[in-house]
């Protein structure tokens, strides 16, 4: 993302996505800053106080946009547990592209039944309701198009949990259009989130940016980095005595923008592709990374 911008003569916003309060480490916001300040990465300030935007800061906003959603009907009531969905027998396991598909069990459900559920004292969380028949298509700026029947692929999700947290994928739709992001560079991962955040952006009716899903950086057994591969984290890189110039070498090297994995730093590679295609030379599969290779002091 940072390369995008900066060859693009665009502008790169910080967001803190800490939505998720019992995953929110304490400590996180500053270790974030401490990071990027460490690999040399800057980003342009968004005229707030701190220069960046807090999700925690925004629950107003969500709300708000939350209410449109239900007064235009696009979202109900849900009180299925993760655990009655997934021994659902309706429930269509085979796929799985992103978790199991939600069958619909509280689709018929309305806006108004919340105020029945609230006095009944029951827990729900708010679904966004898909078209049954509708197939979203759209165009990944790095990897082509992209097409899913939505409602029988993904099914019906979150946009607000039943504790009352909004959900990451209403969140980060309302801060992209109040930002008036225009791309979003981002891993392959989140490939499946697009499907609904488009659907959510076309609700209503804001315009959809473009999307560049990029390879994920994984274990050298090809496995999303996790606890098995060592401690990943930045900081503990930083407290090993590894060089931020070591790590950036590695990703210049899978990006193809050095010819080595030679130490370099953050203005070199935009220099480097400054004066390049450098998207195209991003390979399609995940860049494997041996943690264990770097030097430690």
């Amino acid at each position: 993302a940072w390369l995008h911008a900066r060859c693009s003569n665009g502008r790169l916003l910080l967001r803190i996505e800490d939505l998720d309060t019992p995953r929110t480490k304490l400590g996180a916001e500053q270790m974030i800053l401490t990071d990027l300040d460490w690999l040399g990465l800057d980003w342009d300030r968004d005229g707030s106080g701190k220069g960046y935007l807090l999700q925690s800061e925004r629950l107003d906003r969500y709300s708000e946009v939350l209410d449109r959603l239900k007064d235009m009907q696009l979202v109900y009531p849900c009180t299925c547990s993760r655990s009655e969905i997934e021994q659902s027998s309706s429930a269509p396991h085979e796929s799985r592209l992103d978790g199991v598909v939600y069958p619909g069990t509280c689709a018929s459900r309305s806006v108004e039944d919340a105020r029945r559920l609230d006095l009944q004292g029951r827990k729900y969380a708010w679904r966004f309701r898909f078209s049954s028949e509708a197939r979203l298509t759209w165009t990944d700026e790095f990897d082509g198009a992209h097409s899913l029947l939505v409602s029988k692929a993904l099914g019906d999700f979150i946009v607000a949990r039943n504790y009352g947290a909004i959900a990451y994928q209403l969140a980060v739709v309302v801060d992209d259009y109040d930002s008036g992001i225009t791309h979003v560079v981002r891993g392959n991962d989140l490939v499946y989130s697009t499907f609904r955040q488009i659907a959510i952006y076309q609700a209503l009716d804001w315009p959809v940016p473009k999307w560049l899903h990029l390879p994920l950086v994984v274990g050298e057994d090809g496995l999303r980095l996790a606890k098995r591969h060592g401690d990943t984290r930045l900081c503990a890189l930083r407290e090993n005595g590894i060089l931020s110039t070591e790590i950036l070498g590695k990703l210049a090297k899978s990006l193809g923008l050095a010819a080595t994995e030679s130490p370099i730093g953050a203005q070199e590679i935009l220099r480097v592709a400054r004066a390049t295609d450098w998207l195209r030379g991003i390979p399609k599969h995940p860049v494997r990374i041996a943690v264990s290779e770097f030097p430690t002091n």
